[in-house]
């Protein structure tokens, strides 16, 4: 079917020019819905022609309001750096310059660095795999591609209360899921302008005809898991801390980005996966780049359920730093509250309960937060805060370099990497000696070279063995109280 293989080609090259197929699509599509409409204004449409011309008007009012929100995001930055102020911009121009930019990338492959990105065509025999998601605009899919890589599929809810409103409003399929995708648009847009490794990585989309039927936006990404808050909650320290720290560097990131301060308005847990242990943000389309307009410091008052927080109003008539105190309060009590301070090491306890303090008082700006995030980081990688175990508690073990364990007897402690039994991230022998000591049950412990993303290696411990076999990744620790009468096979 060469017609159907062109159009796969056209859509794969609209794939490649990802943010001037939206302008185009964001132009074009408000002329083209009124068109359409005023052509089929004649067709004998049931019911009152005035009120259904005037639902017609509302959607198209609606439509250019949505469009409006997304034109400042595509500003160039050279033009912000020269100081022109994003709301300020004519949209007229802005249109001729982002056109200009779509003739210079078709004509002169300006984007040749992008032309991996995934278009239409990559979705051709792809399967279904499970609903990862919906909400009341999108619907996400996990879906297995031709070549086996698997990705997540973001489209518009056609059963959502998004679609299901605004045809019950204007009567419109057409006009509504066109509406409806903007938000779609929106996050595509910004998924290339807040690229960042704990951002989830945009692979491509498509846009325009899928399974016969025009008007249809499909945003493809990285695969990821969602975030699990209880059995994060079960899960090692060294973990819900990675989950904590990819989050405030995060939010550092989106304080300073290229699109302004940007604030995440749904802040929930659900807006976050994780991919290979990564936190990523997966939801961007309620993030807003637009400052806090104030005129005393009675304007600029965040909001929380048990807490308000009043911030000052600048000479420029902004709430300084409204959109990056939002961000921190929230992940304060989304985040740190129930992953950071259960079961954090003795020795950094006191650095936790710092964050703790000026994160849920908002006496800390994202920067500050960010280094103490860092200084824990840096402590429990080095080991350096061990310094007070003493150093003779491992002279208490006789140790086994190349062997391994077989018939062991398991006992469990929380929370541990092995559900079966005890396996705990330690930074050296002496650790694991310590913590073997703090356990009635423990006699002998493993370490097996295996590490956390940290570095630090996992210790598997136990309270007895039958016998030890070789292993030239181990080394078994066991206590010389209770030195085993064990044979090595």
């Amino acid at each position: 079917m060469p017609g159907m293989g062109n159009s796969l080609r056209a859509a794969a090259l609209l794939a490649f020019v990802v943010l001037s197929i939206l302008v185009s699509l964001l132009i074009s599509g408000v002329q083209q819905f009124g068109a359409r409409t005023s052509h089929s204004s004649n067709a004998g449409l049931a019911g009152d022609e005035t009120e259904a011309a005037s639902l017609r008007g509302e959607l198209i009012y609606h439509l250019n309001e949505r469009r409006k929100e997304i034109i400042p995001l595509l500003l160039p930055d050279d033009d912000v750096e020269n100081g022109v102020p994003r709301e300020t911009l004519h949209s007229s121009r802005l249109d001729s310059i982002l056109d200009h930019n779509l003739w210079n990338e078709i004509t002169h492959g300006s984007r040749k660095a992008h032309m991996d990105e995934m278009g239409c065509d990559s979705l051709v025999g792809m399967q279904a795999v499970e609903i990862l998601g919906s909400g009341y605009t999108k619907l996400v899919v996990k879906v297995k591609l031709a070549g086996g890589q698997s990705v997540a599929l973001k489209l518009v809810n056609e059963q959502g209360i998004d679609m299901g409103k605004c045809l019950e409003d204007f009567k419109d399929p057409h006009g509504c899921r066109e509406l409806v995708s903007y938000k779609l648009k929106k996050e595509i847009v910004l998924l290339q302008r807040l690229q960042h490794p704990n951002v989830i990585k945009l692979k491509g989309h498509c846009a325009g005809d899928v399974g016969g039927e025009g008007g249809r936006i499909t945003v493809i990404l990285e695969q990821g898991s969602p975030l699990q808050m209880i059995q994060l909650l079960q899960s090692p320290w060294e973990d819900r801390f990675r989950v904590c720290l990819d989050l405030v560097r995060l939010l550092h990131f989106l304080s300073q980005s290229t699109l302004g301060s940007v604030a995440l308005l749904d802040f929930q847990p659900r807006q976050f996966v994780t991919v290979s242990g990564e936190l990523k943000l997966t939801d961007l389309d309620d993030a807003s780049a637009e400052e806090t307009a104030c005129q005393t410091n009675t304007d600029c008052t965040l909001q929380f359920p048990h807490r308000n927080f009043t911030l000052p109003c600048s000479a420029q008539g902004e709430c300084e730093g409204l959109n990056e105190k939002r961000n921190i309060y929230n992940a304060y009590r989304y985040f740190f509250t129930y992953l950071l301070p259960h079961q954090a090491p003795p020795g950094l306890a006191h650095l936790v309960d710092h964050i703790m303090n000026s994160t849920g008082d908002l006496k800390a700006d994202i920067n500050q937060t960010l280094e103490a995030f860092e200084h824990i980081l840096h402590l429990y990688k080095s080991g350096l805060h061990l310094d007070n175990l003493p150093s003779s508690i491992i002279k208490d073990y006789t140790m086994m370099r190349g062997m391994g364990t077989s018939g062991n007897v398991e006992y469990r402690c929380w929370p541990s990497y092995s559900p079966q039994g005890c396996v705990l991230s330690v930074h050296s022998a002496r650790e694991a000696a310590y913590v073997c000591n703090s356990h009635s049950q423990c006699n002998s412990f493993t370490l097996t070279g295996q590490k956390t993303w940290t570095g630090r290696l996992l210790a598997s411990f136990r309270s007895r063995f039958s016998h030890l076999v070789p292993d030239g990744m181990s080394e078994v620790y066991v206590k010389k109280t209770n030195a085993p009468e064990s044979s090595i096979v």
